[in-house]
């Protein structure tokens, strides 16, 4: 896309997506709507531009399809485990524990699509990126799980595949 172009639509997918959102969720397509649902698909990229890392080249898409479902399956499963693990509860006991993962994925939309994926998978959260993006603090909320497995699955079910396709 030209430079000045690139300007004026920083983000052409975006203001597309928040133009039907926007109609969607109001559930009103009268003409007053669609000049707001317009000036808020052409407003909010045009300032939130500095908030985006940079742009992305995406490579080996049917990479992103094999990830999209092991996260799609690994979130039904954990929800089933944290289910399990609620229902085992007995009294207060506290059994949740942070793991240190060490990351190789330095790309920041890499990094934020991992961030994404650890927190809807259901017992985990994102903690904390260290300062020099090699270490992630996940919060797990089934400490009986050895860290070690924890380390393992987010580096080869989720960092293997970000790396290729960011990095």
């Amino acid at each position: 896309m030209k430079t000045w172009l690139r300007r004026i639509f920083p983000g052409p997918l975006l203001s597309v997506m928040l133009f039907g959102m926007w109609l969607m969720m109001t559930q009103s397509y009268s003409l007053a709507n669609m000049v707001l649902a317009a000036i808020l698909g052409f407003g909010v990229p045009i300032f939130s531009a500095k908030l985006r890392p940079r742009y992305v080249r995406v490579r080996r898409p049917l990479v992103i399809l094999r990830l999209f479902a092991v996260v799609t399956i690994d979130a039904w499963h954990s929800g089933w485990a944290v289910m399990k693990v609620l229902l085992r509860r007995v009294g207060n006991e506290d059994t949740s524990e942070f793991v240190h993962v060490p990351l190789e994925l330095r790309d920041p939309n890499g990094l934020a699509v991992l961030a994404l994926i650890t927190c809807i998978t259901p017992g985990n959260a994102w903690g904390e990126l260290s300062m020099d993006r090699s270490t992630l603090l996940l919060h797990v909320l089934d400490g009986k799980v050895e860290p070690e497995k924890v380390i393992r699955t987010v580096k080869e079910r989720y960092e293997r595949p970000l790396m290729e396709i960011f990095e």
